[in-house]
């Protein structure tokens, strides 16, 4: 899959808007993702409005990058009735990696801005968001058309062979 290869941090943004039928692309990717007893614990915040996207690039000191992009999806656990409440933090990254796949496919840029979980940033983006009491923010990312051609993505070649063992 060629999106697994050439997926980056995009920080830099052209002005333009995502179309929603895109941005429900992104979505549906991030709810195809796998977890544990198929407990979905993840809820989505889609951001548009600049002012709320200024609030959450101030969320930590590498969120800075996250002012310029035409949109965000701040994605939250849900708190309550999850079966394997360990797991959620392991089944919001994979949802979170099918979303910045997904962004690639759609010739997207995106950035994944951690949150949780440090408590501060936490409560910068609750409040930026208005995200009530039963769900807890875990990500920003911010998404758009990025500045570059896309002719840039670098093809990295990170297999390590030292890194793997054969029983």
């Amino acid at each position: 899959m060629n999106e697994i290869f050439t997926r980056r941090s995009v920080r830099k943004f052209l002005p333009t808007m995502v179309e929603d039928e895109k941005i429900e692309l992104l979505l549906r990717a991030g709810m195809a993702a796998p977890s544990m007893g198929n407990q979905q614990p993840w809820e989505f915040y889609v951001v548009r409005d600049k002012r709320v996207i200024q609030d959450l690039s101030r969320c930590s000191p590498y969120a800075g990058c996250a002012a310029n992009a035409p949109a965000a999806i701040v994605v939250c656990s849900r708190d309550t009735n999850q079966r394997f409440p360990a797991f959620v933090n392991l089944d919001l990254s994979a949802c979170v990696e099918n979303i910045l796949l997904e962004a690639v496919h759609l010739e997207l840029g995106a950035v994944w801005i951690g949150v949780s979980p440090y408590k501060s940033r936490e409560v910068i983006v609750r409040r930026a968001v208005g995200v009530p009491e039963g769900f807890t923010p875990f990500a920003i990312v911010s998404f758009g058309y990025p500045k570059d051609s896309g002719n840039e993505r670098l093809k990295e070649d990170r297999y390590d062979p030292s890194r793997v063992h054969y029983l």
